[in-house]
């Protein structure tokens, strides 16, 4: 190879190796000191993307099973308030029984039915109920989304609360009422809180399926940005070692032209 001053090969190819070294070991650092291995667009491109959708997915997730959270809490709200009914119901009951007692006075029955008329008014408030500014009662149903993408869904009950106990609310006295119309009005108030517990069931279920399917979200996710840091302090010491090389073949590369002056004395 020829001696020349204008042009030093080695060192030229010296400072390209030291450049590319120093920008490995700036990534490991990068790397590292983040936790994701990709820590710009250009280091997986295709990666990025997936883990970008897979991330937006995994929002989408917290946010639905945020929202199956509050359906469940509205349907447990709801069936508080049909326990209620049906405890007042059942007072109701025992008020009509009481009050077909021979021995009882017409003042006696009057007292009942003061207490009935209470009852009413309270069967007519837990009717107009809300959760949230929502009626808890009315008829009709709430759809509520079940996944993250929307592709699935299921509906909430509004238990009809006014109609199953519109023969009660509507009798003006004990006396309008007979057995079998407040048994009635028991069984159709049961009916409302078995309907409303088969729905809190489903909803658990498709809670614990958004719990799911955000775990392995996440393990996907993490393949994919997640560094390994075992691995990459392996390569942070191969490039360190590289790149402290590189400067000092380079300095014996600058250096190596010197001998030139040595032909010139």
């Amino acid at each position: 190879m020829s001696l020349v001053i204008n042009t030093n090969l080695s060192a030229s190819q010296a400072a390209r190796n030291l450049t590319s070294s120093n920008s490995m070991l700036q990534k490991s650092l990068a790397r590292l000191s983040s936790g994701s291995k990709i820590t710009s667009s250009n280091d997986d491109a295709g990666g990025l993307a997936v883990s970008t959708k897979m991330q937006a997915a995994i929002t989408r997730t917290d946010a639905t099973s945020t929202n199956v959270a509050n359906a469940t809490s509205f349907l447990q709200t709801q069936d508080g308030g049909l326990k209620t009914a049906s405890k007042v119901l059942e007072r109701i009951a025992e008020l009509k029984t009481l009050s077909t007692d021979a021995t009882k006075t017409t003042s006696d029955v009057a007292n009942y039915d003061s207490e009935f008329t209470a009852l009413k008014a309270q069967l007519t408030s837990l009717a107009t109920d809300k959760f949230n500014g929502v009626a808890l009662f009315g008829g009709g149903t709430l759809s509520v989304s079940t996944s993250e993408d929307a592709t699935q869904s299921m509906n909430i009950t509004k238990a009809d609360l006014a109609t199953s106990t519109t023969t009660i609310t509507s009798a003006s006295n004990l006396s309008g009422l007979t057995a079998t119309n407040i048994s009635d009005a028991i069984s159709s108030v049961a009916t409302s809180r078995a309907q409303n517990g088969a729905e809190v069931s489903r909803l658990g279920f498709a809670s614990d399926q958004l719990a799911v399917n955000r775990t392995n979200l996440e393990a996907a996710n993490s393949r994919i940005v997640d560094v390994d840091v075992a691995q990459e302090s392996t390569r942070l010491a191969r490039n360190n070692i590289l790149v402290q090389a590189g400067s000092a073949m380079l300095a014996q590369a600058n250096a190596s032209t010197q001998s030139a002056l040595r032909l010139l004395q």
